[in-house]
């Protein structure tokens, strides 16, 4: 039986379809117990990696593994041992969260008896046994998100696939589903996670992938990437608009990597900080200060996810999300 370090290998993952090509040479790998955060802008190909690997679409080349076996020449063996999530709850309105669970825990082989006991298990764990019998239709939305997660690992699954578990979700629900998928992974699991939310990726993801047509364009822990963007940044934002000229040139004067970004609307002015870190601060205080600037607000600003997407891709946050191509190809497959 397949054993290895590694839940989940890609390599040079290819896909092409008549109209497009949607992957060119896709590398992962994802380390057993692990996270592996996707970011991508829209179409990018994050669903169709996300297909690929949970068996539901072949390659067009390349080659990948889930725990231990082949996608392709071995799918039955990779089913065994999945769970899949997708952008849409999979569970049935008309019947209870209970009922949901019985019945796939049924088809799963588990007995009348077993089916029963481990609808009790996964209500109690996914905080649903309140609501239990009541009819799916009258669940939230992140119910209805905690109830599909939990049908997902009826069969205690080695590799999980969530493809944006939590679009849509306001934050109360976000941040249930989130300490959700920490207790999984301190159960062993490993999770492959695309997501829309940049802070998603940064709370939750061990390792960060990013892509961008079909290709893995940076990869690496949170901090890695962030790093890449550069050093911190000082925003001030002064209190009179026909000040920022002066800010400006204050700021200018600290001498680091990059001009002054002036935001007039916002009243802002930001400038990339060099490696004195606090002692440039300091100066860029003296300096608006000196210049009779003032302000409403000084801050220090790390760089963040969001930075370092929009450096590596050339577009915002609003745009990670997999709502266009990728995303209609994913309705109503939310279980291999």
């Amino acid at each position: 039986m397949p054993s290895s370090d590694i839940a989940v290998l890609a390599e040079g993952l290819e896909k092409t379809y008549r109209s497009h090509t949607a992957l060119r040479g896709i590398d992962l790998s994802v380390p057993a117990g692990t996270v592996l955060g996707v970011l991508g802008p829209n179409g990018a190909g994050k669903t169709t990696t996300v297909r690929i690997l949970a068996t539901l679409v072949e390659p067009t080349a390349g080659r990948a593994t889930v725990a231990g076996y082949d996608v392709v020449s071995r799918s039955k063996e990779v089913k065994r041992r999945i769970g899949l999530a997708g952008q849409y709850a999979a569970v049935d309105e008309l019947l209870t969260g209970r009922e949901n669970i019985v019945l796939l825990a049924r088809l799963l082989k588990f007995g009348r008896r077993g089916a029963a006991r481990r609808a009790v298990e996964l209500l109690e764990r996914f905080e649903l046994t309140d609501a239990a019998d009541r009819p799916v239709s009258t669940y939230s939305g992140g119910m209805r998100r905690r109830l599909d997660l939990a049908t997902c690992v009826i069969g205690d699954p080695e590799v999980l696939f969530l493809d944006e578990p939590t679009t849509g979700l306001d934050p109360t629900s976000r941040s249930v589903l989130w300490d959700v998928v920490r207790a999984l992974v301190a159960d062993g699991v490993t999770i492959l996670l695309t997501t829309q939310y940049l802070e998603e990726a940064d709370e939750l993801a061990d390792r960060i992938a990013v892509i961008d047509a079909g290709r893995v364009i940076a990869e690496g822990t949170p901090d890695h990437l962030k790093r890449q963007v550069g050093s911190e940044r000082l925003e001030v934002t002064v209190a009179r608009p026909e000040s920022l000229g002066d800010a400006a040139a204050a700021l200018a004067a600290l001498g680091g990597p990059q001009p002054p970004a002036v935001d007039e609307t916002a009243r802002r002015v930001s400038v990339q900080l060099g490696t004195d870190g606090l002692d440039d601060v300091a100066r860029a205080a003296l300096a608006l200060r000196e210049k009779g600037v003032a302000t409403v607000d000084f801050e220090v600003r790390k760089p963040t996810l969001d930075d370092v997407f929009f450096d590596l891709t050339g577009t915002g946050p609003k745009d990670a999300g997999g709502q266009g191509e990728e995303a209609e190809n994913d309705k109503g497959e939310s279980h291999p």
